[in-house]
């Protein structure tokens, strides 16, 4: 297994919400982690900043062999717990009142990954099928578009196209997607935030992905890629590469 995760504050604004990392539990597990924040006076910063920190410690505490079952509940009791906390710290705290922060993190093994989604923030995975969407935007133009109320290629146009149904730290209580998919050698996951997906396309993602370039290459060229795009919003990545036994780049 062989993982990285990046973050840039793209070109237009004065600082970065995004937070993330790649994390490994007392088994050497790697769970991978992207938080896009959101709120006013950089309040963004910190309920993604309280999601990754406090997921990461509760992670290294985990010493337990894990199986689907396991990791999706993991997943569901964690992230239930620390949504509690940054809700809490934005009701004591004037200036965070409302934060909140998109989530998508995947524990990843040698033959499994599991992956939670709140929020906008993307799963993408790479094997022999394709390069394919693994996470389901909760947006509202996503919302219409399941409705057959509006088409992807207007939803693209759409003035309300970044308004979010769901983040975590918002309410005291989170609905979250969980899901288990098989995870192979070769495969590849790509987390991000939407600073990349709204301006890189899914045909660009998987040429970069499949270049022979090494993961550090492959994230500074998906970054550049979105800057060059206009760089509107930060840009964060996780890329998660499942490698055969002999290794890999």
């Amino acid at each position: 297994m062989k993982a990285l995760f990046k973050t840039d504050k793209g070109v237009v604004r004065p600082h970065n919400e995004d937070n993330g990392g790649i994390f490994y539990n007392k088994h050497g597990i790697c769970l991978a982690i992207v938080a896009d924040g959101m709120g006013g006076h950089q309040a963004g910063e910190v309920a993604s900043q309280i999601a990754v920190t406090e997921l990461q410690k509760l992670w290294s505490e985990v010493d337990d062999e894990l199986t689907p079952e396991s990791a999706e509940k993991w997943f569901f009791e964690n992230v239930a717990l620390v949504n509690k906390e940054i809700f809490n710290h934005s009701e004591q705290n004037q200036e965070y009142y409302g934060m909140g922060t998109t989530l998508v993190a995947a524990i990843c093994t040698s033959t499994f990954a599991t992956i939670v989604n709140i929020g906008d923030s993307r799963c993408y995975l790479l094997n022999d099928s394709g390069f394919n969407q693994l996470t389901e935007d909760h947006t509202l133009v996503n919302e219409l578009i399941k409705a057959g109320q509006l088409s992807p290629e207007d939803a693209e146009l759409h003035p309300r196209k970044n308004l979010i149904l769901n983040a975590m730290g918002t309410e005291a209580n989170i609905e979250m997607d969980i899901s288990t998919i098989t995870f192979e050698e070769g495969n590849k996951l790509l987390l991000c935030s939407d600073g990349l997906s709204n301006k890189v396309s899914n045909a660009e993602m998987l040429k970069i992905l499949t270049d022979q370039t090494d993961l550090n290459e492959k994230a500074d060229a998906l970054i550049q890629l979105a800057n060059h795009y206009g760089g509107e919003d930060n840009i964060s990545l996780a890329i998660v590469n499942a490698c055969p036994e002999s290794g890999c780049e």
